[in-house]
């Protein structure tokens, strides 16, 4: 039967097409991807904050500043633990701002990310680590949707193998491997990272919600998940990277994730073993539109003295009547 179903599978074929025309304008299906999970993050985001009493669509105003910076540090991220590749020996040095082309980096983004969400929760009022936690299923769902990209742009496969899932990459390919011959298959890493990050958003969202992890704990939680599955694929990637202590620079960063991870998550249960009071830092609190305030209550309440005769009737005895 395991026979069958290998037969059935064979491989994996990658998509004839990376990008798409409309008129003069070439789309490229990567960026496609990237945006698609962008608008998923935060369209959940929101849902979760909401949820926890922020203002609705908030999420706009922090994703305004995080957005960009998560971008531009992604891409500055990806060409420098790929210095050969754009500023080697024959290389093309301007193919370093040629983002459309594919080569972000997911460490870079949380890098640039975190600035852009600080400056923006400063911003709304938002507690930082609150809207960590809303947006940590929302962005490993979105890591899952632009690993597509790289399926399309037929980039960041793994080793050779032999497996009945082995992906199909047409040659040339700038990342063949020197001495492979035509038709070789190869590890689908874009898949296994697919595969992993949506058992992840299962796994943060139940843990979310049985534990109720705040604090910053549910986005450690994501840390730690993303990062170990991604020392996995990084392991047996062959695109070019830098090499450090015989490691690839990626390797690193997955460990370093884990570690910072796990620390986020033990050092905000012991520094905060209640919970959050309010999403908003305090004296930012947000209060819906025609919503009461007790401390504004001079303003709908009737507080001038009652009239003498009612003042009288109030002040009488009820001593009850002897015969």
């Amino acid at each position: 039967m395991i026979n069958a179903a290998a037969s059935v599978v064979a491989s994996i074929p990658s998509p004839s097409i990376s990008f798409f025309d409309i008129g003069p304008l070439p789309i490229r299906i990567y960026a496609l991807c990237i945006i698609t999970g962008i608008i998923v993050a935060v369209l959940w985001t929101n849902r979760r904050l909401t949820k926890r009493g922020a203002e609705p669509w908030v999420v706009i105003d922090i994703a305004l500043l995080a957005v960009p910076l998560a971008i531009v540090f992604a891409r500055v991220y990806h060409v420098l633990t790929h210095w050969d590749f754009y500023f080697g020996e024959g290389a093309n040095p301007l193919s370093a701002l040629y983002i459309w082309e594919g080569g972000i980096a997911i460490y870079g983004a949380l890098i640039g990310g975190a600035v852009g969400a600080w400056l923006g929760c400063r911003w709304t009022g938002i507690r930082f680590w609150t809207f960590a936690d809303a947006l940590a299923p929302g962005l490993l769902l979105a890591q899952a949707i632009g690993r597509f990209g790289n399926w399309f742009n037929q980039e960041l496969y793994g080793l050779p193998t032999d497996l009945p899932w082995g992906l199909e990459i047409d040659y040339p390919n700038p990342a063949w491997p020197i001495g492979l011959p035509e038709g070789t298959l190869f590890h689908p890493t874009f898949l296994y990272e697919v595969i992993w990050n949506v058992l992840g958003v299962l796994v943060l969202a139940w843990a979310g919600r049985r534990f109720r992890l705040q604090w910053g704990r549910l986005f450690g939680l994501y840390l730690v998940w993303y990062s170990a599955g991604r020392i996995v694929w990084e392991s047996i990637r062959i695109d070019p990277s830098e090499i450090f202590l015989g490691i690839r620079t990626n390797v690193w960063a997955a460990i370093l994730g884990v570690v910072v991870g796990l620390v986020i998550f033990f050092v905000q249960k012991r520094r905060h073993p209640g919970f959050e009071p309010s999403p908003y830092v305090p004296g930012r609190e947000w209060t819906p539109e025609g919503a009461v305030q007790s401390q504004n209550t001079d303003d709908f309440v009737d507080v001038s003295e009652p009239p003498t005769s009612e003042v009288d009737e109030a002040s009488a005895t009820s001593t009850p009547a002897t015969n």
